[in-house]
């Protein structure tokens, strides 16, 4: 089966299903366009919450589908590769955010979406990347327990210097934003494309983030690429993102690092999706326990955010 007809099975399949297929910003491009919706981490939270569809294809990380389950208990959510698992979600087990509320008790618990759903039974509240500054402002408490992206605990902490940020763990990342994604890239691309305005990802480190011209997360440099006047754009974020913006943007272009690759979210391909939906599986469960603290946490994130 060649790739358009694949494309056009797997979105008949999906009518046929009452199913919709959600993709994030990082997956590759035959996904993005079968995709009913494409965005970051906040969007497709927001997106599941108000589907009545019978079936989610969830075509993004672990922690992604988790909440897909959580916020839809009577819905059949769908993974195409239970292996796409995120690095950093994993660098924060329930059992640090409970031994650091012993330490902080009087501290408020603020975790990134980008954790799994045990440690996130253990928040008050969760936050994406583009909405973390409006919910860690919105708590009462001046000490705010925030995890585990430690160079998103930095972007708050600068931008919200009132509060006291303690990151959980202490140097919690992601592999792309961290590691592949450095500063001498960004001059040099700068140097090749002076007029290019910078955009960053609060993921990116402190010394990337402070020479942007704009730090966002992925959907906010998609609104910010349509909005502004300007031609040439460097893309400070996992190079999938990149499809997107060419694709709705024709007319600027935008220069990524081509090496900045999230593995774990390019294990979905179009033939994984047409077959979870054709097979009805891999399904994606959170057990109730854990779902229902997880959904008072996700829950109070969205009534700040709608």
């Amino acid at each position: 089966m060649g790739l358009e007809e694949l494309k056009l099975k797997t979105r008949e399949m999906a009518a046929e299903m009452n199913a919709v297929i959600l993709a994030h910003n990082y997956q590759r491009p035959e996904i993005q366009d079968v995709a009913d919706f494409v965005g970051d981490s906040l969007d497709l939270a927001m997106k599941a919450y108000r589907t009545k569809a019978d079936y989610i294809l969830f075509c993004g990380v672990d922690f992604m589908a988790e909440t897909a389950a959580v916020l839809n208990p009577d819905k059949k959510v769908l993974m195409p590769d239970v292996a796409a698992r995120c690095p950093m979600a994993g660098m924060l087990p329930r059992e640090a955010v409970v031994e650091a509320k012993k330490k902080h008790p009087d501290a408020a618990v603020v975790l990134y979406i980008n954790t799994l759903a045990e440690a996130k039974a253990e928040a008050d509240i969760v936050c994406t990347s583009a909405n973390a500054l409006r919910v860690v402002k919105a708590q009462p408490n001046r000490k705010i327990l925030f995890g585990p992206d430690e160079n998103l605990a930095y972007f708050v902490q600068k931008h919200l210097p009132e509060k006291k940020i303690i990151p959980v763990p202490a140097h919690g990342f992601c592999v792309v934003h961290k590691s592949m994604l450095l500063k001498g890239e960004f001059d040099l691309m700068k140097a090749e494309h002076p007029d290019a305005v910078i955009f960053a990802h609060p993921e990116c480190n402190p010394d990337v983030q402070d020479m942007a011209d704009f730090v966002l997360s992925t959907n906010g440099m998609v609104e910010k690429a349509r909005e502004l006047p300007n031609k040439e754009f460097i893309i400070g974020t996992e190079q999938g993102l990149a499809y997107r913006l060419r694709k709705e943007n024709p007319g600027k272009k935008f220069y990524v690092v081509d090496t900045a690759v999230c593995v774990n979210m390019k294990k979905h391909t179009l033939e994984k999706a047409y077959n979870a939906l054709r097979d009805r599986k891999p399904m994606i469960t959170v057990p109730e326990n854990i779902a229902e603290k997880v959904r008072i946490a996700t829950e109070r994130m969205l009534n700040l955010t709608i």
